[in-house]
């Protein structure tokens, strides 16, 4: 038995199960994969099949947990958790969804671990998602970029495909040790407006379970999040309406989209040039091209 991990369930695991990987910690604007779990576990049917061990995986002073204090003594403890769950879509399919934090120590071995449970269950495909800032206006679709060995999600979906150096995350790494596996892997990246980032965007985690759906068969209940959304729109459109400077910028990209000047297949990242840059230097290097889109907007009135 591998020591990573515990596993829990010991029902039969069918064989042949798409897996779903919501990992958090690298990025997650729009909140998308924190919604996408909290909807996936409210919203379907679940049990734990196995979980990795935190003291192998997590740096605890850097991520501290939770501990509920009652009065005069400590009620309750609440780690994190890296687990993998039998979960059954709306039509009852199952599938088996990896969610949790991204790994602070031993990538490899994580990895390694991942792949050995794939194999035991005979996993069909592996699909992850998430989500970074970008200069896209709400109005338009959440643009998506696609990676992996799949290439019909890529011809479909992807709309960015970037030449440059990242920072890594560990479902990059999962989909570089799969896809050398042979395993089918489709990683989505979606595009979320960078002047939303930091709230909940109810639409990247609707695109996100559509693209989900797309790649594995799955079938998602998507009622609540379609309320939220029409919620969300409607507030983000009082606050613009209200905000003179947000308006423009919102007319900027706007204006961009309809010129064919902009959107993601023009997005101005440029090749890799030695050292791998963070989400906020690539994210400032997309807000200098929005500063210049609006000047060069401003001398045409």
């Amino acid at each position: 038995m591998n020591q990573l991990y515990e596993q829990f369930s010991h029902a039969e695991i069918p064989s042949g199960l798409p897996m779903v990987a919501l990992i958090s910690g690298f990025s997650d604007s729009g909140s998308t994969i924190s919604q996408l779990s909290d909807h996936f576990f409210s919203e379907l049917n679940h049990e734990l099949v196995l979980s990795f061990d935190n003291d192998e995986f997590l740096d605890y002073r850097s991520r501290r947990p939770a501990l509920f204090f009652e009065k005069d003594h400590i009620e309750s403890y609440e780690p994190p958790s890296l687990s993998v769950h039998l979960v059954f879509d709306e039509a009852q399919q199952p599938f088996l969804l990896l969610d949790g934090y991204e790994p602070d120590l031993k990538w490899e071995a994580f990895a390694a671990s991942l792949l050995e449970i794939i194999q035991r269950f005979q996993v069909s495909n592996f699909t992850w998602v998430h989500s970074i800032p970008f200069p896209i206006p709400h109005t338009r679709p959440v643009g998506v970029t696609v990676s992996g060995n799949r290439k019909e999600m890529i011809e479909r979906f992807s709309e960015w495909k970037p030449q440059t150096q990242v920072p890594g995350n560990v479902t990059h790494l999962l989909e570089f040790r799969l896809s050398a596996q042979g395993v089918n892997t489709a990683g989505f990246v979606l595009l979320v407006p960078h002047y939303l980032a930091d709230n909940e965007v109810p639409n990247a985690a609707i695109t996100g379970l559509e693209l989900i759906s797309a790649a594995t068969g799955l079938v998602f209940p998507s009622d609540q999040l379609r309320h939220d959304a029409g919620k969300f729109e409607t507030k983000v459109k009082s606050q613009i309406e209200d905000n003179p400077e947000l308006s423009k910028l919102v007319q900027t990209l706007e204006a961009g989209y309809a010129s064919g000047g902009s959107g993601p297949s023009k997005a101005p990242i440029s090749k890799p040039s030695g050292e791998p840059r963070s989400v906020d230097e690539l994210t400032e290097e997309l807000e200098n091209y929005l500063s210049t889109m609006r000047k060069n907007t401003d001398s045409q009135e």
